[in-house]
C-alpha cells in the first residue's frame, strides 16, 4: 500500500524505513496546534489550479461493486500526546473493499488514515500507516465507529442490509458521507472545511467559512463584517462583534448594543378603529360600550432618547347639553402604569353635535430600547351621557 509517513521508523532500523523522498513528500513544520505538544489532525489543503479547496484523501466509488478509490494526498495525524504528530502521505490511487452488507440490518463503516506505532502502542505491534475500513455494527438504525487514536477519519460509508457485488453494490452517489477536514500551518488560515465544529487551537486563530473570515475567541468561532467598522450585511452577523457596530436587518439599520441588536429607528406604534360606542364612566376606563373593539392599543419601542410624541383622535358627540367626553391614554411597561390618562393630555368634545379633535403630547423620561403599550381611555361627564366616540386612533413616534 501506498502509504508513506515520515518520522516513524529510520532506515537505519529498517530496510522499509524512511527514505528521502518520504520527507520529501510528508508535510513537515510545526501545523496548527491544539496544545503546548499538539497538532490538529487534518488533510492538506490544495487542488489542482485551485478549483476546490482539497482533492487530497477523497473517498469515492466510480464503478459498480462493493470497492471504493481513495485519492493521493498528505494529512497530519495527531497520536498519543507524547508521540507527536506524524506526517502522512499517500502517493498513489488507492482502493479500498467493503465486507457485503448484512443481511438484516444496515451499517455504516469508516475509512480511516491511520498510523500503528508499536513504541506508543507494543499490544498491536505494528508500525506502519496505513489506510483501514473500520467496520461498524448492523443496526435498524446504525452508528458509526468512533475514529480511534492516532486516525484521521476520511469518510463515512453507508453499507445497505444485503448489499454485494451480486445485488449491483454500493450506490456511491448517496453512500459516502465526507469527513476530511483541512489543517494548515500555525499562523495560516483554515480553510472551509465541511466540519464547522472543529474548535480553534488559540485565541487569534482565523479560518474562512466560505462567506466571512472568523476568528476563534478562545470560546467560539466570531465572524467579521465584509469591512470591520461598516455596516454588516443581511444575515452576515447573529451576534455583534462589539457595541456600536451596525448591521442591516431587512432594510432596517440596527446596533449592536453589547447584548441585542436595536432600531436605530423605531418604528411608529398605531391603533385605530372605526366602529363607535359609547363611554358613561365619569372615570377612566379602557374600554366603550356597543362596539365590536371595546379597547384599542399599540406597542412601541423607545429610541435612545427616552422620548415619544403621542398623538391621539377621534369624532365624537355628547346625548346631554353641557357635557362633554374625553380620549386619553395610558402607557405601561407590562404591567406596571407609567404614565396615566388625564385631562391635559387628552382630546375633548363639549355640548351637544359632533365634532372631530386631536391632540399631541411629549413623554419623556422612558426606559431607552424598551417596549410600553400606549392604550386608549376614555370618560363621559355625567353618568346620565352617552359619550359617542368613533373613529379612534393613537401614535407613538419615537423622538430622537
Amino acid at each position: 500500500m501506498p502509504v508513506r509517513s515520515a518520522w516513524l521508523i529510520n532506515r537505519t532500523e529498517t530496510e522499509s524505513g524512511q527514505s528521502r523522498s518520504d520527507t520529501r513528500l510528508s508535510p513537515t513544520g510545526t501545523m496548527a496546534p491544539t496544545g503546548a505538544l499538539t497538532t490538529a489532525s487534518g488533510i492538506i489543503p490544495g487542488a489542482k489550479d485551485g478549483l476546490y479547496i482539497m482533492d487530497a484523501l477523497y473517498v469515492y466509488g466510480d464503478t459498480v461493486g462493493m470497492t471504493a478509490n481513495v485519492a493521493p494526498g498528505r494529512a497530519v495525524i495527531q497520536g498519543p500526546a507524547a508521540a507527536g504528530a506524524y506526517p502522512v502521505v499517500l502517493t498513489d490511487y488507492t482502493q479500498v473493499t467493503f465486507d457485503d452488507g448484512d443481511a438484516n440490518n444496515p451499517r455504516i463503516d469508516l475509512v480511516v488514515l491511520r498510523v500503528y506505532d508499536a513504541q506508543y502502542d507494543p499490544v498491536t505491534g505494528r508500525t506502519e500507516a496505513v489506510l483501514e475500513i473500520l467496520k461498524g455494527a448492523p443496526k435498524a438504525d446504525p452508528e458509526p465507529p468512533q475514529v480511534p487514536e492516532g486516525a484521521l477519519g476520511l469518510a463515512r460509508v453507508t453499507v445497505p442490509a444485503g448489499a454485494s457485488v451480486g445485488t449491483g453494490g454500493l450506490d456511491w452517489s448517496t453512500a459516502v458521507y465526507d469527513l476530511r477536514h483541512p489543517s494548515v500551518a500555525v499562523g495560516g488560515i483554515l480553510p472551509e472545511s465541511w466540519n464547522r465544529d472543529v474548535k480553534g487551537g488559540y485565541p487569534g486563530q482565523y479560518r474562512d467559512n466560505a462567506a466571512l473570515l472568523q476568528r476563534w475567541d478562545s470560546t467560539r468561532w466570531v465572524s467579521y463584517p465584509k469591512q470591520v467598522g461598516g455596516v454588516a450585511p443581511q444575515g452576515a452577523l447573529a451576534t455583534g462583534e462589539y457595541t456600536g457596530q451596525y448591521r442591516d436587518e431587512g432594510g432596517r439599520l440596527q446596533r449592536w448594543d453589547g447584548t441585542v441588536w436595536r432600531p436605530i429607528v423605531p418604528a411608529s406604534g398605531w391603533a385605530a378603529n372605526t366602529d363607535g360606542g359609547y363611554c358613561k364612566a365619569t372615570g377612566w376606563v379602557e374600554v366603550i360600550t356597543d362596539t365590536a373593539a371595546p379597547g384599542i392599543s399599540t406597542s412601541f419601542t423607545t429610541p435612545v432618547s427616552g422620548a415619544v410624541l403621542v398623538s391621539l383622535g377621534y369624532y365624537g358627540g355628547n346625548a346631554v347639553d353641557g357635557t362633554y367626553c374625553r380620549m386619553s391614554v395610558n402607557i405601561r411597561q407590562g404591567s406596571t402604569l407609567v404614565v396615566g390618562a388625564d385631562e391635559i393630555r387628552a382630546a375633548t368634545v363639549s355640548g351637544r353635535g359632533h365634532s372631530s379633535v386631536s391632540t399631541m403630547f411629549r413623554v419623556t423620561g422612558l426606559k431607552p430600547h424598551t417596549v410600553y403599550n400606549a392604550v386608549g381611555a376614555y370618560l363621559s361627564s355625567a353618568t346620565s351621557n352617552n359619550a359617542w366616540i368613533d373613529n379612534r386612533y393613537v401614535r407613538v413616534d419615537p423622538v430622537l
